[in-house]
């Protein structure tokens, strides 16, 4: 059997490059054929999941936690440098500020508009931001100030085309469809913001969105990482594209499922949610149109049975750590 090996990361553990060899171990152990593909949705892990599947190098660049505080970032460069991949969450993610820290109205994406900056500099005519993962709600406007001062000039054309040195395309690579004006209420809670904050939050995305050069109200896809995406969007004509299909397309996903058996998936924690645009989902639907069995570990498994029937799935397989993972690849291979 010839098993096509696609998980997501799951986050705060193990990388999707982890979780992939770790249950392929296990496939081949079983005697199963494996085809590693680890995958990303524009969350955060993205920039090493392209890494690994395209070849790349990894660079660094002097930015700005979001408090603030100055700290080293990564970001990837692929096609011989041509295109940077860069994750929000590496300078404006929630993993970087302390639980007892955590400030929504205070944090800002300013380090991230730092690392596309450094990009630009490093001659990317491409730039792919993933933009999940962020500890963020300023409306991007942390990210517009530091391009500002970088001399990346605002625009408002539609195909992405900012106004810099090198004339680079923002593509921002999204994992949910969020618009600007929700972010807020929809992602300020699991950043520690309180219903009263939810509230100030959501009327200063208000004004922010009055004095942008267009309006992102009501736009899909711009709340993301707290309406960076929609900052960008409005600012410098940002591509908005659903992360999962993008990454997928990019890593052949059709092909490779066209050559597989079975298709394996996985990310830390399944729920509804995972099968609304998300990188689960999207493979969930792509297995159901090629009638290809799916298989899902995960590290948790909250999805009914209702939504485990209707998505396709075959089975669902909790497993916590890699021992457990490549345990699951064994048995999940020598059952069939």
């Amino acid at each position: 059997m010839r098993w096509l090996v696609c998980p997501d990361s799951f986050k705060g553990t193990f990388s999707a490059v982890e979780v992939a060899a770790a249950i392929g171990g296990g496939i081949e152990e079983a005697g199963g054929e494996v085809d590693l593909c680890p995958v990303a949705d524009g969350g955060e892990g993205t920039a090493e999941t392209m890494r690994a599947a395209l070849g790349g190098e990894v660079r660094t660049a002097a930015a700005h936690d979001p408090l603030g505080r100055p700290i080293e970032a990564s970001f990837v460069l692929v096609e011989g440098g041509a295109t940077a991949v860069i994750d929000t969450a590496a300078a404006s993610g929630l993993p970087l500020v302390e639980p007892t820290e955590l400030d929504p109205e205070a944090a800002s994406t300013y380090g991230t508009g730092e690392l596309i900056g450094a990009a630009v500099d490093a001659g990317a005519r491409t730039v792919l931001l993933a933009a999940g993962g962020s500890a963020t709600t300023d409306g991007g406007t942390g990210a517009i100030e530091a391009l500002r001062g970088s001399g990346i000039a605002s625009t408002t054309t539609t195909h992405g085309s900012c106004g810099c040195a090198g004339d680079a395309a923002l593509v921002v690579l999204c994992d949910v469809t969020t618009r600007f004006e929700d972010a807020a209420v929809v992602f300020g809670p699991q950043k520690g913001a309180d219903a009263a904050q939810v509230q100030r939050l959501t009327r200063r995305l208000g004004e922010i969105a009055e004095k942008l050069p267009r309006d992102p109200r009501g736009v899909p896809m711009t709340g993301c990482a707290g309406g960076l995406s929609g900052g960008l969007w409005a600012t410098f004509g940002a591509e908005l594209r659903p992360g999962a299909e993008f990454i997928l397309d990019l890593l052949g996903f059709a092909d490779r499922l066209a050559r597989a058996d079975v298709v394996l998936t996985g990310e830390g924690r399944i729920d509804s949610r995972s099968l609304e645009g998300k990188i689960v989902g999207q493979i969930a639907e792509r297995c159901k149109e090629a009638d290809r069995p799916l298989q899902v570990v995960v590290g948790q498994n909250a999805l009914d049975p209702a939504g485990v029937e209707s998505a396709g799935i075959a089975s669902i397989t909790e497993a916590r750590n890699l021992i457990d993972l490549r345990a699951a690849g064994h048995r999940l291979a020598t059952n069939r």
